[in-house]
């Protein structure tokens, strides 16, 4: 169990690590001034990395220990088509899950609780894509632990999966746009959120709860779209 956190923070790490350098390169006036924020964001992600390592190791142990999952390592255990629908769906449940739960964290009488610890981050970086309270880390570190008892997923499409929140977690909060404007504005960026996108969360804090896409956000009428990069007011 110890493993799998240090893990998890470690995947944090390069992933953040590897953007802000990006970022800073980039637009080197980025991060000037927020040395004191950023730390704060790695303290409280560290936190959050040993809350999601946890329910990570238990299910581990019950994949190896007592084949106690629907994870599956033999490529012909399920048809070849499976692979890409299953990722699909599972990308589709977590999001499901990430919006109404983001969304209900929102709410005035949990936001204080919760979630004020995710918003400190004026402008966000990229090291806030796991600056949780603990109560809010809690609310999605067992989600794909459980996911995997409920759906065959193949090894490799866990790690994909784990790979991709990872990355849109860091990228959703880079505070710059490094996908290009042809594609945040084209039909692709209409569905599928980018830094842009969740930009407009942190700035007006009562829309665009999505992780993965926008579905949601239009179905519901909380589509507030794309913000504007620039230093928050503090």
């Amino acid at each position: 169990m110890i493993a799998m956190c240090v893990i998890v923070a470690a995947r944090y790490g390069a992933v953040s690590g590897a953007f802000a350098f990006l970022g800073t390169r980039r637009r080197p006036s980025l991060h000037q001034g927020l040395a004191r924020q950023i730390k704060a964001e790695i303290r409280w992600s560290i936190i959050s990395a040993a809350i999601y390592g946890m329910p990570a190791g238990l299910t581990a142990w019950a994949w190896r220990e007592k084949g106690a999952t629907l994870i599956y390592t033999e490529a012909d255990a399920y048809p070849l088509w499976w692979l890409p629908l299953s990722l699909a769906i599972a990308l589709l449940l977590q999001d499901t899950w990430f919006y109404w739960t983001h969304r209900l964290m929102h709410q005035p009488s949990l936001f204080k609780r919760m979630h004020a610890v995710h918003h400190a981050s004026r402008p966000p970086t990229a090291w806030a894509a796991m600056s949780f309270h603990p109560t809010e880390a809690l609310t999605m570190a067992f989600f794909v632990p459980l996911l995997v008892f409920v759906l065959p997923l193949h090894i490799g499409v866990v790690g994909l999966l784990l790979l991709l929140m990872t990355v849109m977690g860091v990228t959703n909060h880079m505070g710059w746009e490094m996908f290009p404007h042809g594609l945040v504005k084209g039909p692709l960026g209409a569905w599928v959120i980018t830094a842009s996108h969740h930009q407009g969360h942190h700035q007006r804090y009562d829309g665009n709860y999505g992780l993965y896409f926008r579905f949601w956000d239009r179905l519901c009428g909380t589509d507030r779209g794309l913000g504007t990069f620039g230093r928050s007011p503090r």
